[in-house]
């Protein structure tokens, strides 16, 4: 909670927490807010969304500096209605550093937008993977939002040997988008670690999934700050994962799956996790046994169509 609270508070937002939880008092505060100056300490695309937006109301220019490449749709959104940001990456003591600035435009006019919201790849990432470890599927998901900032699976999976086409490609209101034709692959095992970790932070829950019907060893490092999602997705992610005779090994900052060997089925629980629950879903499509998600109804967190999708591309998945 003070990733968040102490920068506003350093801007004059009159912001108050109890604890490390909410609920966030806040009190009026004098306009305009301070400019800041601010090293995030992990990058953060909700964090830096936050700040910018304070940073509307600010009396001169905000500058924010992350370790990694976090998402960037607030900032393309921002400067289609005529904000002033810029990105920069640079280097300090040999460690890359990405830097965002806004200045604020007079008087908080902002352009009316217009615009039509892509695909989101978070949720195309279950339908990519399902198609990539199905034996004779072959799918074309239309629309989908390709912001570099997000499709790090993407990059991991072409780099395992994945059968995925990019076609239709566009950009819309800053943001760019296309369609996946994606077919049945046999997948590679790969190493992932550095800023490929922040562009695919959300979904390595179904990327282990690749990576187990993957042949070879996977490795994922440098990744703590999956500890600190809906779950301890670290050790979650391997504890159910042996559940289903995959050999999932957990580090401090990451975990490594020995791909190759056929997934067992079994009964499995997600933590009040929903993408831990879809990921689990897809990997019973091509396990030797059905796979039994308790508590499932967490799926409708993100994505309430999730098994009716799955069902209309064939995928044999009900509900008990």
């Amino acid at each position: 909670m003070n990733r968040i609270v102490d920068p506003l508070q350093l801007m004059g937002v009159a912001i108050q927490a109890t604890g490390e939880c909410a609920p966030l008092t806040l009190q009026p505060s004098a306009f305009p807010l301070r400019p800041l100056n601010y090293s995030l300490p992990v990058a953060s695309a909700q964090i830096k969304t936050c700040l910018l937006l304070a940073a509307l109301a600010a009396g001169g220019t905000t500058t924010l500096v992350e370790p990694g490449p976090s998402r960037d749709h607030s900032e393309r959104m921002l400067r289609c209605m005529g904000v002033t940001i810029t990105n920069e990456k640079g280097y300090q003591d040999g460690k890359a550093l990405y830097q965002t600035s806004l200045t604020p435009p007079k008087g908080l006019a902002l352009s009316p937008l217009a615009m039509t919201l892509p695909g989101d790849f978070s949720s195309a990432a279950f339908i990519i993977v399902a198609a990539l470890i199905t034996p004779g599927s072959a799918v074309t998901i239309q629309d989908v939002g390709l912001n570099s900032a997000r499709t790090g699976l993407l990059d991991a999976l072409l780099g395992m040997g994945a059968d995925i086409c990019i076609t239709s490609q566009a950009n819309r209101s800053g943001e760019p988008v296309g369609d996946l034709r994606v077919k049945y692959s046999h997948l590679h095992g790969t190493n992932i670690c550095g800023e490929q970790v922040v562009r695919m932070i959300d979904e390595f829950p179904i990327f282990a999934i690749a990576a187990a019907y993957a042949t070879g060893a996977t490795t994922v490092g440098e990744a703590a700050e999956l500890r600190l999602k809906e779950s301890d997705r670290i050790a979650v992610l391997c504890e159910e994962l042996r559940k289903l005779g995959v050999q999932a090994i957990e580090h401090p900052d990451g975990f490594t799956i020995e791909g190759g060997g056929a997934i067992q089925g079994g009964t499995i629980h997600p933590h009040g996790d929903h993408r831990l629950a879809m990921s689990l879903a897809v990997a019973g499509l091509a396990s030797r046994a059905p796979v039994v998600i308790q508590d499932a109804q967490i799926i409708e967190e993100s994505f309430p169509e999730f098994m009716q999708t799955m069902q209309t591309l064939g995928g044999k998945l009900g509900v008990e």
